[in-house]
């Protein structure tokens, strides 16, 4: 009688997925410790410390292309640069401290080029440090195990 197996050898291997516009990780590799993290279902890029940009595509849905991290005080400079930069709108309405260069846009490559240039120049305008998040509280299950764990048997003399 043949083996059955559930799974193959490799079904538990996971291919990294290659992140959408990777032609930004490109501009931005001369760029000393330029790294990626997954971020509300997007690729976030780092250069250093700093988040630059998040790559968004989905089909179907908006604000697909390179979200700029920026603060509002350089969007008036921003746009004058980059004519179709505009607010991101999946977080609500009104001006978000993220910028979108929309992937729909005729000059989409263009833009984001010059955008790693930027980056890669210093632009104090793109990029931000993220706040630190504290750690998780401990959820009731794990303190409860830590604290009987902890705590010494008494014994009887």
């Amino acid at each position: 009688m043949k083996k059955r197996t559930l799974f193959s050898e490799d079904s538990f291997v996971h291919k990294k997925k290659e992140p959408p516009f990777a032609f930004v990780l490109d501009e931005l590799a001369e760029a000393e410790d330029v790294h990626t993290r997954p971020m509300f279902g997007c690729t976030a890029v780092y250069v250093g410390e700093r988040i630059v940009f998040a790559l968004r595509e989905k089909p179907g849905q908006r604000d697909n292309g390179v979200w700029v991290a920026t603060t509002r005080e350089h969007h008036a400079s921003l746009r004058k640069e980059f004519p179709s930069l505009v607010s991101i709108t999946i977080f609500g309405p009104g001006e978000s401290g993220w910028q979108v260069l929309p992937a729909e846009d005729e000059d989409f490559e263009d833009q984001v080029v010059r955008a790693c240039a930027l980056v890669l120049r210093g632009d104090p305008r793109i990029g931000k440090v993220p706040v630190k998040r504290k750690p998780r509280a401990p959820n009731k299950a794990t303190k409860a195990k830590t604290a009987t764990k902890a705590q010494p048997r008494k014994t009887k003399r």
